[in-house]
């Protein structure tokens, strides 16, 4: 049968009696029903033509950034540079506005909607604009901040130059050319194709992976984190990163869904020193159509899978924090102890201050464990948060398991 293993882990589980993991899982009937780890794949010929898309460089106006840049299979098809936001342009030099993320796990992502309590839920960008693989491709092909093409014409000039401009025209047709637009779709297609298809992108390897299997075993220090994860006293972070199988689908880590933390302001993204400038997620800049119907929304993002996340810092949309350790900690000390995230005012500490003070009231501040206020412990302390990092650390998958 397809086991449901449940997506938090409650009662005397949560409170130490690690062993409980493995017997419940056993019960829900895990292991052997769940599918291996995905195998590679030999990819169709759209999909190998949009793997050399995605790494080709002379597709940019500098010729020397590709999607491979700032999505480096060597960390999860995230960035690699260390930056808050990535660099590109003509010259190399020109700031991005958000942080590079993962593109691994998201072949399950539905479109952007509204589920029936009106939540927002899918999409593709940090914003949810994008409705798929290939809609999402056209802005970093085109935008003067990344491979800075500026039209389709643009582009379709550089791509009809590539060297495996034969076997484009071959998949797509010889007047695939004739219409810059039609080949700038056709290149999208490609790439998408390749998302979908490469077993890099989605392979389901992970030492959790194979627990969840009965392949391997948590240590002591990774149960625990695995519990005070689920735990809805505790870390809550199953809430939104569910952890279970369902129908015998491995976890995705993210429920596709959007929310508010109150991340405190970068300064290292040079949009930022524009005092006026806000970045507020479904509501804009990059998004439009959200802002005059759901003011409530505004600052909320998507919320990411956890697979690979000791790979993909810096963290958050505006890469905030350089560290794992740091991000936890902010989670569960934003309101316990704000002054160590936020600036000091004339009347005290301004929290939430990467928004402006009509959405400030927006940032969940109901949930585990944002339900704090100043004095509160926090929801888990320094070990507890050592022991969630121990446990985030099996989610990484095994051909990256070196690179941690």
């Amino acid at each position: 049968m397809n086991a449901v293993v449940p997506f938090r882990v409650r009662g005397a589980l949560a409170f130490g009696l690690i062993g409980a993991v493995t017997l419940l899982l056993g019960a829900c009937g895990g292991g052997a029903d769940l599918p291996p780890a995905t195998p590679a794949q030999t990819l169709s010929p759209t999909a190998a033509l949009g793997e050399k898309i995605f790494f080709d460089p002379s597709l940019s106006a500098s010729g020397a950034l590709s999607c491979g840049s700032c999505h480096n299979p060597g960390r999860a098809h995230s960035g690699s540079d260390g930056l808050a936001v990535p660099l590109g342009g003509v010259d190399q030099r020109t700031p991005g506005f958000r942080n590079a993320p993962s593109l691994r796990y998201l072949d399950l992502t539905p479109a952007f909607f509204f589920d029936s309590e009106g939540t927002p839920t899918g999409g593709f960008n940090r914003d949810g604009r994008s409705d798929s693989f290939a809609a999402q491709s056209r802005r970093p092909l085109l935008a003067a901040h990344e491979m800075a093409n500026g039209d389709a014409a643009t582009f379709a000039a550089r791509l009809a130059r590539a060297a495996y401009v034969a076997e484009f025209t071959a998949v797509y047709g010889a007047g695939v050319f004739d219409d810059a637009e039609t080949a700038l779709d056709r290149a999208s297609q490609a790439l998408q194709a390749y998302e979908q298809q490469d077993s890099d992108f989605h392979p389901y390897s992970s030492k959790f992976d194979d627990f969840l299997r009965g392949k391997q075993q948590l240590s002591e220090p990774e149960l625990r984190g695995y519990a005070l994860y689920n735990n809805p006293q505790k870390g809550n972070c199953a809430g939104c990163h569910p952890s279970g199988v369902v129908a015998g689908q491995l976890p995705l880590f993210t429920d596709f869904t959007y929310d508010n933390l109150g991340v405190p302001r970068n300064a290292d993204i040079p949009a930022n020193a524009d005092a006026g400038y806000y970045d507020l997620g479904l509501c804009g800049p990059d998004r439009g159509d959200l802002v005059a119907g759901h003011p409530d929304l505004c600052g909320a993002f998507k919320v990411p899978t956890l697979r690979n996340i000791a790979l993909t810092a810096p963290y958050f949309h505006n890469g905030r924090f350089a560290t794992l350790k740091e991000a936890l900690q902010f989670y569960v000390q934003r309101d316990t102890n704000p002054e160590k995230w936020y600036p000091a005012g004339a009347d005290g500490v301004r929290k939430f201050d990467d928004l402006p003070a009509p959405y400030q009231k927006n940032v969940n501040t109901t949930e585990v464990p944002y339900n704090r206020k100043p004095g509160d412990q926090p929801a888990l302390s320094d070990a507890e948060i050592d022991d969630v990092i121990a446990f985030l650390n099996t989610l990484t998958d095994a051909d990256l398991a070196s690179a941690e």
